[in-house]
């Protein structure tokens, strides 16, 4: 069963349905070829049938490995399919391009017929490391999740004891608590006065004994 909406264009619902009943089908290497054109709007249209395109898939195991097409080199037909995007677009395809105008006129000067392939080098390595998670094969480490440092807040230092007029700085000094915890009490003591000195804050100055008492609240 799949569900479909007034934003899908031929395009997507062609390719909703690949996905849902044929890809996870194609287990030995398959070379799934002439896409329709509704699905590939940068490709050039196959010179027997303008309603297909000169592209190919390598599918195995169940999952897109290789994308191969010719580049459609023709600023006239390009500047149609981004037409039709356009209004894809405005009926709510989120997934649908946008008017490049700058790619269309680099077009206008000419390129010469073009063509390439793309291989998920990642997916490969999977395959042949018989590894389930593309994580564990990630060559870059950038390329992995990024892990979202904690943003502390002044509630937070208030909660273990620092006076309220004091937490604003105190967070833009050590910026979490556990940062805070790091350091020795006189060292806090020390840096903390030194900063209200050197911003001329109009504020008491801390005592020792009320820092130590930061490092006692759990």
């Amino acid at each position: 069963h799949l569900e479909v909406d007034d934003t899908m264009g031929k395009g997507k619902l062609i390719d909703e349905i690949f996905g849902e009943k044929c890809e996870h089908h194609y287990v030995q290497p398959t070379f799934i070829i002439d896409y329709p054109k509704e699905m590939s709007p940068l490709t050039k249209a196959h010179r027997d049938n303008p309603e297909l395109t000169e592209r190919f898939e390598l599918m195995v195991n169940g999952k897109e490995l290789a994308n191969c097409y010719s580049e459609l080199n023709d600023p006239i037909e390009q500047k149609l399919r981004f037409e039709e995007q356009l209004r894809l677009s405005e009926k709510g395809d989120d997934e649908a391009m946008y008017i490049d105008q700058d790619f269309i006129r680099a077009l206008e000067y000419g390129m010469p017929p073009t063509s390439g392939i793309g291989i998920g080098i990642d997916r490969l390595v999977m395959l042949m490391t018989n590894n389930s998670s593309i994580q564990e094969v990630l060559f870059f480490p950038q390329m992995r999740p990024e892990k979202t440092a904690k943003v502390a807040k002044p509630e937070d230092f208030i909660k273990i004891g620092v006076h309220e007029i004091w937490a604003e700085y105190v967070l833009k000094v050590y910026e979490t608590v556990d940062k805070l915890r790091t350091n020795k009490a006189t060292q806090v003591h020390q840096n903390l006065n030194g900063y209200r000195k050197k911003n001329k804050l109009e504020i008491p100055a801390l005592q020792l004994a009320e820092v130590e008492a930061w490092f006692t609240v759990s």
